[in-house]
């Protein structure tokens, strides 16, 4: 499984035609799908949502529908 860092993660914000990650509790998620141009309720992807999760609606739970493509290192 890839290893990501912060700085490495922030690559893949879903603008230029990247993939849309986001980090949560250690798992890497690619949301592309819905996250059109790494935009969600004017959040950006490529950082670690964890903290954020716990504001959101939704809940962290919502991510078992998007795949893991990889591990944050730390």
């Amino acid at each position: 499984m890839r290893i990501f860092t912060l700085e490495s993660l922030s690559y893949y914000d879903g603008t230029g035609g990247r993939p849309a990650y986001i980090a949560y509790n250690g798992y890497v998620y690619d949301v592309s799908e819905v996250w059109i141009d790494g935009d969600h309720h004017s959040h950006r992807a490529g950082s670690d949502f964890t903290q954020l999760m716990s504001d959101a609606p939704h809940g962290g739970g919502i991510l078992q529908f998007f795949p893991v493509v990889g591990v944050l290192a730390g």
